[in-house]
Protein backbone atom coordinates (compact mmCIF):
# COMPACT_ATOMS: atom_id res chain seq x y z
CA UNK A 1 0.00 0.00 0.00
CA UNK A 2 1.24 3.30 -1.01
CA UNK A 3 0.54 5.87 1.84
CA UNK A 4 2.21 9.86 1.67
CA UNK A 5 1.90 12.11 4.18
CA UNK A 6 1.56 16.06 3.33
CA UNK A 7 2.93 17.66 5.70
CA UNK A 8 2.60 21.17 7.09
CA UNK A 9 1.00 23.69 9.92
CA UNK A 10 -1.82 24.58 7.85
CA UNK A 11 -2.43 28.14 9.05
CA UNK A 12 -4.51 28.66 7.57
CA UNK A 13 -5.77 26.07 5.04
CA UNK A 14 -5.19 27.53 1.35
CA UNK A 15 -6.50 27.00 -2.24
CA UNK A 16 -3.04 25.98 -2.65
CA UNK A 17 -2.61 23.50 -0.12
CA UNK A 18 -6.13 21.75 -0.98
CA UNK A 19 -4.51 21.82 -4.43
CA UNK A 20 -1.29 19.88 -3.38
CA UNK A 21 -3.84 17.74 -1.14
CA UNK A 22 -6.25 17.22 -3.99
CA UNK A 23 -3.22 16.14 -6.76
CA UNK A 24 -1.22 13.94 -4.56
CA UNK A 25 -4.09 11.70 -3.19
CA UNK A 26 -4.35 10.39 -6.54
CA UNK A 27 -0.94 9.31 -6.50
CA UNK A 28 -1.03 7.03 -3.15
CA UNK A 29 -3.85 4.65 -1.65
CA UNK A 30 -4.18 7.10 1.53
CA UNK A 31 -2.86 10.34 1.83
CA UNK A 32 -2.11 11.66 5.79
CA UNK A 33 -2.32 15.00 5.88
CA UNK A 34 -0.38 15.81 8.96
CA UNK A 35 -1.36 19.03 10.52
CA UNK A 36 1.78 20.02 13.08
CA UNK A 37 2.43 22.69 15.55
CA UNK A 38 5.83 24.66 14.44
CA UNK A 39 7.86 25.67 17.37
CA UNK A 40 9.23 28.60 15.43
CA UNK A 41 5.35 29.74 14.64
CA UNK A 42 2.52 31.38 16.66
CA UNK A 43 -0.43 29.63 14.95
CA UNK A 44 -3.54 31.54 14.76
CA UNK A 45 -5.64 28.75 15.13
CA UNK A 46 -5.48 25.81 17.07
CA UNK A 47 -4.61 22.39 15.86
CA UNK A 48 -7.89 21.28 16.76
CA UNK A 49 -9.11 24.05 14.35
CA UNK A 50 -6.64 23.34 11.83
CA UNK A 51 -7.60 19.76 11.92
CA UNK A 52 -11.23 20.06 11.04
CA UNK A 53 -11.06 22.91 8.50
CA UNK A 54 -9.00 20.45 6.66
CA UNK A 55 -11.34 17.96 7.82
CA UNK A 56 -14.20 19.94 6.61
CA UNK A 57 -12.52 20.57 2.93
CA UNK A 58 -10.94 17.20 2.21
CA UNK A 59 -14.17 14.67 3.86
CA UNK A 60 -15.53 14.12 0.10
CA UNK A 61 -12.05 11.81 -0.66
CA UNK A 62 -12.23 8.57 1.25
CA UNK A 63 -8.69 8.23 1.00
CA UNK A 64 -7.43 11.15 2.92
CA UNK A 65 -7.07 11.52 6.10
CA UNK A 66 -6.35 14.13 8.59
CA UNK A 67 -4.09 14.03 12.00
CA UNK A 68 -2.18 16.14 14.47
CA UNK A 69 1.54 15.47 15.42
CA UNK A 70 4.23 16.94 16.73
CA UNK A 71 7.75 15.74 16.63
CA UNK A 72 9.89 15.66 13.30
CA UNK A 73 7.78 14.72 9.89
CA UNK A 74 9.93 12.16 9.12
CA UNK A 75 9.51 10.24 12.74
CA UNK A 76 5.36 10.61 12.19
CA UNK A 77 6.37 9.35 8.64
CA UNK A 78 7.65 6.00 9.87
CA UNK A 79 4.89 5.65 12.79
CA UNK A 80 1.89 5.94 10.25
CA UNK A 81 3.93 3.44 7.75
CA UNK A 82 4.10 6.31 4.93
CA UNK A 83 6.92 5.82 1.62
CA UNK A 84 6.62 9.87 1.07
CA UNK A 85 6.34 12.82 2.12
CA UNK A 86 4.89 15.10 -0.22
CA UNK A 87 6.13 18.64 -0.50
CA UNK A 88 4.84 21.64 -2.50
CA UNK A 89 7.21 23.81 -4.28
CA UNK A 90 6.00 27.48 -4.90
CA UNK A 91 8.85 28.84 -6.11
CA UNK A 92 13.17 27.91 -6.71
CA UNK A 93 13.69 29.56 -3.18
CA UNK A 94 11.46 26.56 -1.87
CA UNK A 95 13.26 24.18 -3.53
CA UNK A 96 16.94 24.53 -1.84
CA UNK A 97 15.64 24.15 1.87
CA UNK A 98 13.13 21.76 0.72
CA UNK A 99 15.95 19.90 -0.87
CA UNK A 100 17.91 20.11 2.11
CA UNK A 101 15.20 18.86 4.32
CA UNK A 102 14.26 15.52 2.00
CA UNK A 103 18.01 14.53 2.34
CA UNK A 104 18.49 14.94 5.79
CA UNK A 105 15.15 12.75 6.50
CA UNK A 106 16.29 10.19 4.21
CA UNK A 107 19.62 9.65 6.36
CA UNK A 108 17.26 8.98 9.18
CA UNK A 109 14.21 6.94 7.32
CA UNK A 110 15.85 5.64 4.22
CA UNK A 111 12.05 3.73 3.41
CA UNK A 112 11.14 7.14 2.98
CA UNK A 113 11.08 9.49 -0.18
CA UNK A 114 10.40 12.83 -0.63
CA UNK A 115 8.38 13.95 -3.67
CA UNK A 116 8.17 17.57 -4.70
CA UNK A 117 4.41 18.75 -6.49
CA UNK A 118 5.47 22.35 -7.82
CA UNK A 119 2.61 24.26 -6.93
CA UNK A 120 -0.40 24.97 -9.80
CA UNK A 121 0.29 28.25 -11.41
CA UNK A 122 -2.73 30.57 -10.02
CA UNK A 123 -1.65 29.15 -6.78
CA UNK A 124 2.55 29.71 -7.19
CA UNK A 125 2.43 33.09 -5.18
CA UNK A 126 -0.05 32.14 -2.65
CA UNK A 127 1.26 31.75 1.17
CA UNK A 128 -0.64 31.29 4.49
CA UNK A 129 1.60 34.00 5.85
CA UNK A 130 0.55 36.45 3.02
CA UNK A 131 -2.82 35.27 3.52
CA UNK A 132 -3.21 36.06 7.17
CA UNK A 133 -1.51 39.58 6.41
CA UNK A 134 -4.13 40.49 4.16
CA UNK A 135 -6.57 39.28 7.02
CA UNK A 136 -5.37 41.22 9.59
CA UNK A 137 -5.83 44.42 7.63
CA UNK A 138 -9.17 43.74 7.04
CA UNK A 139 -8.50 42.83 3.37
CA UNK A 140 -10.49 40.37 0.98
CA UNK A 141 -9.07 37.11 0.96
CA UNK A 142 -11.95 35.27 -0.71
CA UNK A 143 -9.06 34.22 -3.80
CA UNK A 144 -6.89 32.57 -1.47
CA UNK A 145 -9.13 30.48 1.15
CA UNK A 146 -12.74 28.60 1.45
CA UNK A 147 -15.52 30.74 3.16
CA UNK A 148 -15.59 29.26 6.02
CA UNK A 149 -12.12 29.67 6.53
CA UNK A 150 -12.48 33.11 5.76
CA UNK A 151 -14.94 33.57 8.05
CA UNK A 152 -12.77 32.41 11.39
CA UNK A 153 -9.87 34.11 10.26
CA UNK A 154 -12.08 37.41 10.48
CA UNK A 155 -13.39 36.44 13.58
CA UNK A 156 -10.52 35.63 14.88
CA UNK A 157 -9.13 39.11 13.67
CA UNK A 158 -11.74 40.67 16.05
CA UNK A 159 -11.47 38.90 18.75
CA UNK A 160 -7.64 39.79 18.85
CA UNK A 161 -8.67 43.52 17.96
CA UNK A 162 -11.48 43.77 21.03
CA UNK A 163 -8.94 42.31 23.37
CA UNK A 164 -6.12 45.05 22.65
CA UNK A 165 -8.93 47.41 22.53
CA UNK A 166 -8.91 48.21 19.28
Amino acid sequence: MKIGLYPGSFDPVTFGHLDVIERSRKMVDKLIVGVLQNRQKTPLFSMEERVRMISEHTKKWNNVEVHSFTGLTVDYAKKVHANMIVRGLRAVTDFEFELQLAQTNKVIAEEVDTIFLATSLKYSYLSSSTVKEIASFHGDISAFVPKDVEEAMKKKFDEQERRRGI
